[in-house]
């Protein structure tokens, strides 16, 4: 035997009822009823869950098998075919299995799974519905969770609406639901469905989704996050949800986005975080007319271009933009952040862990330029801009290329190359007035070895502890010093409390408090102390 079948497979060939009576052995309990609709339904084996695409023998050995395709493709050992015989396709060459019937579950219904949740002792109840009557407990029940609870279908007619019909918000994330057409007939009987959660599902998309639509007709936030879809399925399946605000299809492997046409029109906020993207996949989103927030945060976005708009002008592109998150990309070129300030409406941007670097290699010179950038900005990586803030950054901004402005005067083709890679300079001259030359700074790289602080740990609350002198580099953030700690004081990281000080004022410790902070934000210099506490 193979070891694609000798994976869960128990020997019966041979196999005497008389000689197992015989020798004081039970009997094998029979093989269980397989679903006369099995193929296409999905399946929970081990804690994993699969799509059944065989259901039938695989010779040479005895029996049932399952033939399986696995969610998470490591789990497979071949692709559905045996002994040079195909019994079903995998779109990954070692994504399927062969199982028997009694290693798989093929779940459970919307209202055995309540049952299971609550703990419902429903063996005495004659009826559905006399269980229903009994206990109305359910009925303001506004939110059910039912996460990775083998959830395959509504159960019977009438069911669900009868016992929780308030029902606002569904979790159904890991779920056995086999198509859309499962959850639809689930979604008619909770009429007052906003929020709903299908991710880590496989939904076989529906032939006719327009038809479906009136099941999710209240729907406003639905999750689908990592549920193998492409973009051309979701805007298959977008007539089904005719006013949804907030949609979230991150992880899912989508490479190619197309514009949508007459769907997800009232579309507020969308999630494509962690599918790589291509670079100008990102304007076929630029004509959705309502959309305010947009996630593209570890899509390997390096560049964007809004052809439309000259530098320093506005875009018609995104016209109700207001937040983008671009985190964990691949963003080192500032002109995607002078392309940015053409946006009309953007007020918040996140932009943390990008190769995005100033002249000094110091992150809060480069949060500086962001904000000088980007002068509408009210919410920087999660803090909001407080006016002060804003106007030292702008007046750094002048001082900081001041040199290559005056260098650009009476030369056309310089002061045109300035202001397209400045296109905001101008503005803050008119605003705050050329700075003085006296104060003009010299932009210079400044080597790694150079941005190195000598770092003095002391420990007041105990005292038997020796300091510790670390060197660390001043974009260190402040949440990795606490893990450097926890390794070498075994004291969880969320238990640690940081302040330091200087010899430029003894007797005085200012609080480390901000986790995604530098310690150069706090203006901590060579020879400063970090004083360690801990609860």
């Amino acid at each position: 035997m193979t070891a694609a079948l000798a994976e869960l497979h128990t020997p019966s060939v041979g196999f005497s009822p008389q000689l197992a009576s015989m020798a004081g052995r039970p009997e094998p309990e029979p093989e269980p009823e397989v679903p006369g609709d099995a193929v296409g339904r999905r399946v929970s084996c081990g804690g994993e869950r699969a799509t059944v695409r065989y259901v039938g023998p695989v010779p040479p050995t005895a029996g049932v098998w399952l033939g399986v395709e696995w969610d998470d493709p490591q789990r497979g050992r071949h692709d559905g075919s045996h002994e040079g015989v195909r019994y079903f396709s995998c779109r990954h060459p070692r994504g399927g299995s062969f199982i028997r019937p009694a290693k798989a579950s093929f779940g459970v219904d919307y209202l055995t799974a309540l049952q299971q949740f609550y703990h419902y002792d429903v063996e005495e109840v004659d009826s559905i519905l006399s269980f229903y009557t009994k206990d109305r407990s359910l009925d303001n029940l506004s939110s059910v969770l039912l996460v990775d609870s083998e959830v395959n279908g509504p159960g019977p007619d009438g069911a669900a609406r009868r016992t929780t019909p308030n029902v606002q918000l569904l979790d159904l994330s890991g779920s056995l639901l086999p198509s859309w057409e499962e959850a639809a007939r689930l979604g008619l009987q909770l009429e007052q469905l906003e929020q709903l959660r299908l991710s880590r599902t496989r939904l076989a998309p529906p032939p006719d989704p327009p038809s479906l639509s009136h099941a999710f007709s209240n729907l406003k936030l639905l999750h689908l996050i990592r549920c193998e879809l492409t973009w051309p399925q979701v805007l298959h399946c977008a007539p089904m949800w005719p006013r949804l605000e907030r949609l979230s299809v991150a992880e899912n492997n989508i490479v190619e986005l197309q514009r949508p046409r007459g769907v997800l029109e009232g579309l507020v906020s969308l999630s494509l975080e962690l599918n790589p993207l291509e670079q100008d996949a990102l304007l076929q989103l630029s004509a959705l007319p309502s959309l305010q927030d947009l996630n593209v945060s570890q899509t390997g976005l390096s560049a964007v271009r809004f052809q439309d708009a000259a530098p320093g002008h506005r875009t018609d592109m995104f016209p109700q933009l207001k937040t983008l998150l671009v985190d964990d990309n691949n963003i080192s070129q500032w002109s995607v952040i002078d392309e940015l300030a053409k946006l009309p409406r953007l007020e918040q941007l996140s932009c943390r862990r990008n190769p995005l670097q100033s002249g000094d290699r110091n992150p809060a010179t480069a949060e500086q330029m962001v904000l000088a950038k980007l002068g509408r900005l009210q919410v920087l990586n999660g803090r909001q801009v407080l006016p002060e803030e804003r106007g030292g950054a702008e007046r750094d901004y002048l001082k900081m290329f001041g040199r290559e402005w005056l260098q650009s005067e009476g030369c056309q083709e310089s002061r045109a190359r300035f202001s397209q890679e400045h296109p905001r300079y101008q503005v803050l001259v008119s605003k705050y007035g050329a700075a003085e030359e006296s104060e003009m700074k010299k932009v210079v790289s400044v080597p790694l070895k150079n941005q190195l602080l000598k770092i003095t740990f002391l420990f007041p609350d105990d005292p038997d502890r020796r300091p510790v002198q670390k060197k660390l580099p001043g974009s260190m953030e402040v949440q990795k010093v606490k893990g450097l700690l926890h390794r070498l004081l075994k004291v969880p990281s969320a238990d640690l409390r940081l302040t330091y000080c200087t010899p430029k004022k003894e007797g005085t410790e200012f609080q480390l408090d901000g986790d995604l902070k530098p310690l150069k934000f706090y203006a901590m210099e060579d020879g400063d102390q970090v004083l360690v506490r801990w609860s």
